[in-house]
């Protein structure tokens, strides 16, 4: 992996963390190939091989829809959230792929509130190079706890 290549990978994971924390959630489909792999998976399962996930999207349609869901049909208190990433470790590169990992933390701030930790884990994703740059075809979102509050809402 050469430096440019390093260099378009960090700035898909800040752009991504960026358009997450701000709410922009018509560019989030954006960020994935068509026939892309979006899971949310709790930590125990993945590393059991069980394949129960919290939500389980397999396509950019997918994600479109989940968008839909988060403007106008789901109910919630509004918050904002606010994703910090670190720097994506490749264990794995080829001409035009990449898999690596990062770790995230999520923290969250309803109105007149505290923030709080809301969710962290690690992402294990599979990039590939396309004609309009670096795309995720897989993230999955493996998150360490157990539990969650309420439900997951936004993406991570």
């Amino acid at each position: 992996m050469d430096h440019q290549d390093y260099f378009e990978l960090g700035q898909l994971y800040a752009r991504y963390a960026s358009i997450i924390s701000a709410g922009d959630w018509d560019q989030w489909p954006e960020f994935f190939t068509d026939d892309c792999l979006y899971r949310i998976q709790p930590r125990e399962n993945h590393e059991r091989g069980f394949p129960l996930a919290t939500l389980s999207f397999e396509s950019k349609g997918m994600l479109k829809d989940r968008v839909y869901g988060i403007r106008e049909t789901l109910f919630h208190d509004p918050y904002y959230q606010r994703n910090v990433t670190g720097a994506p470790l490749v264990h794995k590169a080829q001409p035009g792929r990449f898999e690596c990992e990062a770790n995230y933390a999520v923290f969250r701030t309803k109105l007149s509130e505290l923030s709080t930790v809301f969710n962290v884990g690690r992402y294990i994703d599979v990039v590939v190079r396309t004609g309009e740059g670096l795309k995720f075809a897989s993230r999955q979102v493996i998150y360490d706890s157990e539990m969650i509050p309420n439900s997951i809402i936004y993406p991570i």
